[in-house]
């Protein structure tokens, strides 16, 4: 485990590098725009899959605009559903001052929020109306914290209100992990788990792939209603009843 976890150490810190270098090859060009910032990170998360030696899959309708929301289990699900889709992530504010990673969530167009403050919400709310404009869908994680992944928190419906007021369409995702040797639990962030522990055991984890499921998107009358038949949408899909529309999207191969 130890030297599958160096290993593996020792190739996120190339994919890593990797996506520096390509940031600035695209700023040689001048500023980037929202779009291509979430394209860098799509590419970069890919990178990063390698590393982690994550085998991915995704199932249902992909979506390109509009908003989209999450079960959360760990921060191993924002490279795994920025592998899957270019996407804009609304993200806790503390995110932004962890080392490396806040800067590479700022450079991928990430909207951050302070859960405690009505002003950052408010703005929140603003910049995500503004985001639905654009062909890149925005992702949130409505249980607003991280879980075991023994059931889906309860979603909390504030952020669905650009959504809802702009008649935007609103697709559910659930997000699994399979392990060969233990269960998804082992791979989840929840509690006080310290990241580094945690970063180093999931390097060292023997063989796991990661699975996201689509429902169709809809547009819903107004944000409460939005937040619970998506919440019970992401329960059913966690549970194994997956929509008769799915198909398959992507491949360990195509990442």
């Amino acid at each position: 485990m130890k030297l599958r976890a160096l290993r593996r150490a020792v190739a996120l810190a190339f994919a890593l590098a990797g996506c520096i270098l390509s940031y600035w090859t695209l700023r040689i060009r001048g500023p980037l725009t929202l779009v291509e910032r979430a394209g860098w990170l799509h590419g970069a998360a890919c990178r990063v899959l390698r590393a982690f030696g994550i085998r991915p899959t995704a199932d249902g309708p992909i979506p390109t605009h509009g908003l989209v929301v999450s079960n959360h289990l760990s921060y191993l699900d924002i490279v795994i559903l920025s592998a899957v889709m270019p996407c804009f992530f609304v993200s806790k504010a503390e995110i932004a001052r962890w080392p490396y990673f806040g800067k590479a969530a700022r450079t991928g167009g990430t909207i951050f929020i302070d859960r405690r403050s009505r002003a950052s919400t408010a703005e929140v709310v603003r910049q995500i109306a503004d985001r639905l404009n654009l062909p890149v869908p925005v992702l949130l994680f409505p249980e607003g914290t991280s879980s075991d992944g023994s059931q889906v928190l309860r979603f909390h419906s504030s952020l669905y209100e650009p959504a809802a007021a702009a008649a935007a369409p609103v697709a559910a995702a659930a997000v699994r992990y399979v392990l060969e040797d233990g269960n998804e639990r082992d791979l989840c962030w929840f509690d006080d788990t310290l990241f580094l522990p945690h970063l180093w055991k999931v390097l060292g984890t023997r063989g796991f792939s990661a699975h996201v499921t689509f429902g169709e998107a809809h547009v819903y009358p107004n944000r409460r209603s939005a937040a619970e038949a998506t919440h019970d949408e992401v329960a059913s899909m966690r549970a194994g009843n997956e929509p008769s529309s799915i198909r398959p999207q992507l491949s360990a191969e195509s990442v």
